[in-house]
């Protein structure tokens, strides 16, 4: 089976073409570098003794797509291309839906018209917006969403829905994740985004090795046991295996399969400041700020689902995701660039 991957030397991609590749799967790669590193390719080859082909180029450029269509015959597509730091897209919304929205119609496109119609879409827990009850299950309602980066991830689900009833030869996976972190045991891959971190654990990790000063933490008056924001973290590799289940158990299935991809715990940011602190051995300063615009109080996911239909449940503690994140921000104190 060869399976495309869009955005496939990014953090989450990458992790997942690893575990595809061990798994004996042919994968093709995808990415437009824009917020991953052209070294994650032989990151990919020392681990798994196989280098992926790997096309530069945008998910937008309808010619490019059509070119790598018509170079490889294509299963199923991994689409994990597109922006996703929930601050970020306050500030730059229309960047947000041109990228994550238009990007993906683009593709679809690109796919209908070689005679694709097999799709693993990376979706987030965001598309529930701010949660009435926790845990979330499948059925919870999406839409209310609190940041143009939720709603642009909700944008994309109601496309592929509206695409399936219109065409029921589709199969359609919707991956719901909550909060990725972690790193490859290895050491040699982990997150290493460009610019300011906008998410938690790279944050930490950089602080802790010295590249930042201190850990912003934004707001500690939510209604939660410290007054930090819960999020449900879930390992990377957890995460990548969750893709594998999808693939083999409903990519060839026609119809919408939605899951979420969680651990079903929740962690405050404090929680897991301290076991980072404790994994790397020593305190990492932070300081108290206001809350973010778009931000929520708590989140965390039912896995049942997946667990039953999928075959499929996390198996890393926090231990391990703080453990993997310090071993390859140590290792790696520039990420992937070469100093």
């Amino acid at each position: 089976m060869n399976v495309l991957v869009t955005g496939g030397l990014g953090y989450i991609g990458s992790h997942t073409c690893v575990q595809m590749i061990e798994a004996g799967i042919t994968t093709v790669i995808i990415d437009n570098l824009s917020n991953s590193n052209p070294e994650v390719l032989n990151r990919i080859e020392s681990i798994t003794g196989i280098r992926p082909r790997f096309f530069e180029g945008d998910i937008r450029s309808e010619r490019f797509l059509d070119s790598v269509f018509s170079q490889i015959r294509i299963h199923s597509v991994i689409h994990f291309a597109g922006l996703k730091a929930v601050g970020e897209s306050v500030a730059k919304p229309i960047e947000y839906y041109d990228n994550n929205v238009n990007g993906t119609l683009v593709l679809l496109r690109a796919m209908r018209k070689s005679g694709l119609k097999s799709i693993i879409f990376s979706s987030s827990a965001t598309v529930y917006g701010d949660p009435e009850t926790v845990p979330i299950t499948e059925s919870s309602p999406t839409g209310n969403t609190t940041n143009p980066y939720g709603t642009s991830k909700w944008m994309v689900e109601r496309c592929l829905q509206d695409l399936l009833a219109s065409d029921p030869a589709w199969s359609i996976t919707l991956l719901r994740y909550f909060n990725p972190v972690g790193a490859h045991t290895s050491g040699l891959m982990g997150e290493d985004p460009k610019g300011i971190p906008n998410n938690l654990m790279p944050f930490i990790t950089q602080v802790a090795v010295g590249r930042r000063e201190k850990l912003s933490v934004f707001g500690d008056d939510y209604p939660t046991p410290d007054g930090t924001g819960v999020r449900d973290y879930i390992h990377v590799m957890d995460l990548a295996d969750g893709h594998i289940a999808a693939l083999r158990e409903v990519s060839k299935r026609e119809g919408l399969h939605v899951f979420n991809l969680g651990t079903g715990k929740g962690t405050s940011v404090l929680e897991m400041l301290s076991a980072f602190s404790e994994s790397c051995g020593h305190p990492v300063p932070y300081q108290i700020c206001p809350r973010r615009p778009g931000d929520i109080a708590e989140c965390w996911a039912s896995t049942a689902k997946a667990e039953k239909e999928l075959n499929w449940k996390a198996t890393r503690n926090v231990a391990d995701m703080t453990r993997d994140s310090w071993r390859w921000q140590s290792e790696n104190p520039d990420g992937y660039e070469k100093k």
